[in-house]
């Protein structure tokens, strides 16, 4: 085991909180609108804080538990020598499903862009040709190096928060509150609706894959990693709310049962809102928008998903084993985005089920193990036990909304 005093060179904390948040902001906050409908805004609001709240908790105990390792180690390491074979065996299942279903998500989400951002200019295009192209784009930046993917991610999360705020500084002016507060809905219910929120939720929040790939930038530095994932996660809760405001508040809330009906992709829920404004100047904004959101989360999500299999599979960081890696990385989600185009939103569903077992429930139970055996020497994440018992209590809470509602025991607004 490597010695625990392992730096790098200094580098920026915006270059990491960048990675975080722009892994975290992507297309996956489409799908929010769709389905926190049910919900509406003020109850959707604080799901999404409760969320944020134990998913940053959850990702420090990634790092609480990673820094008793050489720089490098990602989940298959640590997992493996903290929890047993058994525990190990279940997480790799699960973060390989997520990622991979994230991956294919995304490839899903920049097919269904490209296509309704060219149909905008009377350009027919393939959905699976965009998601195959842009696959190809993203893999061959992740090849590259980890400081490739910071430095694309800056400069398109820079491009997608100044469209962001271009945008929906147009959608915040057209906000009507008849809509925000649902007043037209005589005895409207909410309540049941929040708890089958809470996967996709616990999916938009997703950065954890990141948490090594950030120890091998910055190097056994838990303070500049800790504030990485707190201004990464803030940045998103903020624009997250942002959105839930612009969208509800100038969608019905009956509407987006007919948008959930054509499938909730982002070119409906584009679509629905460009037909309400009635403006060509927001509808390329959101176009716009919409592309570096794709984009950013799908640079964030591989390069997590790249850094677990060299580190599963012991490739080599050369360009030799890097390219395996990529390849390993990149092949089956865009065998099944060509095949499936459509699945952004089930893909997404599903990820929140699986990310409750590698993203919350090990965390918890491997800062445990961590303190156990290490005493945390570097970082401890605060709270005590009652922290990471509320970070696993959260964790089993998702999974059994996500039961219920695979097998429709919870209710659905329709």
């Amino acid at each position: 085991m490597a010695t625990l005093s392992v730096t790098a060179p200094q580098r920026s904390v915006l270059g990491g909180a960048m990675i975080i948040g722009g892994t975290i902001i992507g297309a996956g906050m489409f799908s929010l609108p769709v389905v926190m409908s049910g919900a509406w805004f003020f109850w959707s609001v604080a799901a999404l804080i409760f969320t944020w709240f134990c998913m940053l908790h959850s990702g420090l105990m990634i790092l609480e538990a990673n820094l008793n390792y050489p720089v490098g180690s990602s989940f298959n390491t640590v997992t493996g020598d903290l929890l047993g074979k058994h525990w190990n065996r279940l997480n790799g299942i699960t973060i390989a499903f997520v990622l991979y279903i994230l991956t294919y998500a995304y490839i899903s989400a920049s097919g269904s862009v490209i296509q309704h951002t060219l149909r905008e200019m009377s350009v027919s295009f393939s959905p699976r040709l965009g998601g195959l192209l842009t696959a190809l784009v993203v893999a061959f930046i992740v090849w590259l190096s980890t400081r490739a993917v910071s430095r694309m991610t800056a400069i398109v999360l820079g491009a997608k928060i100044i469209a962001f705020f271009l945008t929906f500084g147009s959608l915040l002016w057209h906000v009507k509150p008849v809509n925000l507060l649902n007043s037209v809905e005589i005895n409207p219910s909410y309540m049941p609706y929040v708890l089958a929120t809470l996967p996709f939720c616990l999916a938009s929040f997703g950065y954890h894959g990141n948490v090594p790939s950030l120890m091998k930038y910055y190097g056994k530095n838990p303070q500049i990693i800790k504030k990485c994932l707190l201004l990464g996660t803030l940045m998103a809760l903020g624009l997250y709310i942002i959105w839930m405001l612009g969208t509800m508040g100038n969608i019905p809330r009956p509407e987006f049962i007919g948008i959930a009906e054509r499938g909730g992709n982002i070119d409906v829920l584009v679509q629905s809102l460009s037909q309400i404004l009635n403006s060509a100047g927001l509808d390329l904004l959101l176009t716009i928008f919409s592309n570096f959101a794709v984009a950013c989360s799908f640079l964030g999500v591989t390069l997590g998903l790249f850094d677990y299999l060299a580190d599963l599979f012991t490739f080599s960081d050369s360009r030799t084993g890097r390219f395996k890696t990529a390849l390993v990385t990149f092949v089956p989600p865009i065998i099944g985005g060509v095949i499936y185009p459509d699945g952004f939103i089930y893909a997404i569903g599903f990820a929140g089920l699986a990310a409750t077992v590698w993203a919350v429930i090990v965390p918890a139970l491997m800062a445990r193990a961590s303190r156990q055996r290490f005493g945390s020497p570097l970082y401890r994440v605060w709270g005590g036990n009652k922290m990471i018992v509320l970070v696993l209590l959260f964790g089993v809470l998702n999974a059994v909304v996500h039961i219920l509602s695979s097998v429709n025991l919870l209710p659905v607004y329709r």
